[in-house]
């Protein structure tokens, strides 16, 4: 195998793909990345797959011998990530001893060479593809909407495997995307509707639109924030091409591909949580709330960082304070346009920050009910999203 490559191609697409490879591998091939050289398309790509997620991607290369070969993914990292911009050689060449299926891999550059053991790309396990799932082309900025109203609130504690992913659901013209660590929930519904460019053409000019009716699945929130790296340089204008079968989830994006084992199991039915009558409403800046937060919570005691909220309809106002013994307390006002009893609740200050994140619209709205029930917050206008985040009891 021999090709001929820039610095930077081969460190941008070695960087995505190193994310796939296993930090404590079962198997030593698992901790490597799959080199291939094709010469009839003059491409290298590049696999790395820990048995769950892998990622495969290809670029442009001056290749003058087809060939195969598997190299230590953090190695040729740490390599090529510190070699000089420029074109860079990349060779290998079979060992002379029979017994031993290592090769030696050159790697040459303008500042000099490096000599690298490889190992055999007969032993790299093949990424799984999906053949029976129907193919769905999703418009990039549904999304990147999505993932990033609703990624934040998965689980992070993988005893509750299913709540460790994001639960996506279709109807004719939307994707739901809803996510969950049992003291939060956050769904957010992305239409499918076509738009006119910007030039004003007519809808019918626009790809036909797929119909996700009946459409669910629930995919590991990892792979989905390295998705969401993926989506990160690409036009919202662009597609992504998804492929489901019984066992995996397939998304293809240019030369670009990212294969993940879906997660089992009956997601919650999050729906019935939401409560559908609400006797309080505030409404109020978003960004001058967040703020206000941040500054807060400087002074929450790290055990239970704890904020309480207390809302005046009489005054139009909401005040946030924060008291630790050990520490010393704050307390910050800002007008709201409250509705129904005045009153006071306690949030786990780094959820209701979470949330205010992700709804990025200039004013929201918090509706709530009485005690310890859940409080929703939503955007007022923009994306459709519902944030749910229980209370904290307030001990007397």
């Amino acid at each position: 195998m021999k090709f001929l490559c820039s610095q930077s191609d081969l460190n941008s697409n070695l960087s995505l793909v190193s994310r796939a490879v296993a930090s404590r591998p079962t198997h030593p091939i698992l901790a490597n990345v799959l080199v291939v050289a094709d010469s009839q398309k003059n491409r290298v790509s590049l696999t790395a797959f820990d048995l769950s997620l892998g990622l495969e991607t290809s670029f442009s290369a001056d290749v003058s011998e087809d060939g195969k070969i598997t190299l230590r993914a953090k190695l040729l990292n740490e390599i090529v990530s510190r070699l000089p911009e420029g074109e860079i050689t990349l060779m290998a060449e079979e060992e002379e001893d029979d017994d031993d299926d290592s090769q030696i891999v050159v790697l040459k550059s303008a500042s000099g060479q490096f000599q690298v053991r490889a190992m055999n790309a007969e032993e790299f396990p093949p990424l799984p593809t999906v053949e029976e799932g129907e193919l769905v082309q999703l418009p990039i900025v549904m999304l990147t909407d999505g993932l990033k109203g609703a990624l934040f609130a998965a689980s992070s504690d993988e005893t509750k495997q299913i709540l460790t992913g994001v639960h996506l659901t279709g109807t004719p013209d939307s994707l739901e995307f809803a996510a969950t660590d049992g003291h939060r929930l956050s769904v957010v519904e992305t239409t499918l509707s076509p738009e006119t460019d910007d030039e004003g053409n007519e809808q019918g000019e626009s790809p036909e639109m797929p119909n996700l009716e009946g459409f669910a699945v629930t995919i590991p929130a990892r792979a989905l924030r390295e998705l969401e790296r993926m989506l990160g340089s690409r036009s919202e204008s662009d597609t992504i091409a998804l492929q489901v079968d019984e066992a995996q989830v397939v998304f293809q994006l240019g030369y670009q591909r990212l294969t993940v084992r879906k997660l089992d199991g009956a997601y919650p039915n999050y729906q019935m949580l939401i409560p559908q009558q609400f006797s309080r409403s505030i409404c109020l800046e978003r960004k001058r709330l967040l703020s206000s937060l941040e500054r807060v919570a400087v002074l929450a005691d790290q055990k239970n960082n704890l904020v309480k909220c207390t809302f005046s309809n009489e005054d139009g106002q909401v005040s946030l304070s924060v008291d630790t013994q050990d520490l010393g307390s704050a307390k910050e006002s800002m007008p709201a346009e409250v509705t129904g009893n005045s009153g006071e609740i306690a949030f786990n200050v780094k959820y209701l920050m979470d949330g205010l994140k992700a709804l990025a619209t200039k004013d929201i709205k918090i509706q709530l009910n009485e005690g310890n029930q859940p409080v929703i917050l939503n955007p007022l206008g923009g994306l459709q999203m519902t944030y749910l985040v229980m209370p904290v009891q307030i001990v007397k």
